[in-house]
């Protein structure tokens, strides 16, 4: 992760629990109303049901194994992806591709996260589904 971006817009599964483990740098996590820091060797852990997101919280490069479990939330990176080829995905587009995960985003939480943290998020703040 680049420093200081902002991995997502706060988010939920309903299906799977997720895990980030730091390998490198510092990563922030929001956690409904907790922030934690980790650091190298640090397990950060994000419940199904649980409001989260996280974020590079340092000036240098910051790595991570992030683990979604159980198995089959990879396919929604894979659509992501190609839905970002185009540029900004579609909010309706976007919208049910979340749904079709039991993903809730919230997209609207991405500007006061850039103040919040002093983040930027890549591409700029996504556009809320009409």
């Amino acid at each position: 992760m680049q420093p200081r971006a902002l991995a997502a817009p706060m988010h939920r599964h309903h299906r799977e629990d997720e895990y980030n483990f730091v390998l490198e740098g510092s990563i922030g996590a929001l956690l409904e109303d907790s922030v934690v820091i980790g650091n190298p060797g640090d397990l950060i852990f994000k419940p199904r049901e649980q409001w989260h997101t996280f974020w590079n919280a340092g000036d240098a490069p910051a790595r991570i194994l992030e683990i979604i479990s159980p198995a089959g939330f990879e396919n929604y990176f894979r659509e992501l992806g190609a839905e970002l080829l185009n540029g900004a995905p579609d909010p309706q587009r976007l919208a049910a591709l979340c749904a079709s995960y039991e993903l809730d985003m919230d997209l609207s939480s991405v500007p006061s996260l850039i103040q919040r943290f002093g983040v930027r998020f890549p591409g700029g703040p996504p556009q809320q589904a009409h």
